[in-house]
């Protein structure tokens, strides 16, 4: 913790995100699939969060090979955040991740704050009050 996070740019088509735009803002990266469980089962925290703290910039990378199904899966939930497949598994690789979920809060400056491994409750007090601090 405390690295500066890889930079990245990275298009599917139809979105194309560079991480480097968002210095200066404090962004959540989320690698995710539609075909992992413990990653639908904290997407509603995840899009709550984004609704609570719309300021927080949430960039969620998905590792889905279909794209049919991934654009299925974000019309269905009504994922309203920055979301961007990568079915190489490129970026995730820079961050040395190969389990899904798992998040990474880097701060304005763009240093990795804190590393989440797993299914998280996005709005918990402790997670909520941790994002107010930067």
């Amino acid at each position: 913790m405390g690295e500066v996070a890889p930079d990245f740019t990275v298009s599917d088509g139809a979105t194309t995100v560079h991480l480097a735009s968002y210095r200066g803002q404090v962004v959540l990266l989320n690698f995710w699939a539609t075909w992992c469980m413990p990653c639908v089962a904290e997407m509603p925290s995840l899009l709550a969060l984004h609704h609570e703290q719309p300021n927080l910039v949430i960039l969620a990378v998905s590792v889905d090979d279909d794209p049919a199904a991934y654009t299925r899966f974000i019309a269905r939930h009504h994922i309203d955040f920055l979301t961007v497949r990568n079915p190489s598994e490129s970026i995730p690789r820079l961050y040395h991740t190969d389990m899904w979920p798992e998040t990474y809060l880097i701060d304005r400056t763009g240093h990795i704050r804190r590393k989440f491994v797993g299914t998280q409750d996005w709005t918990s007090p402790e997670i909520v009050n941790g994002l107010k601090g930067l």
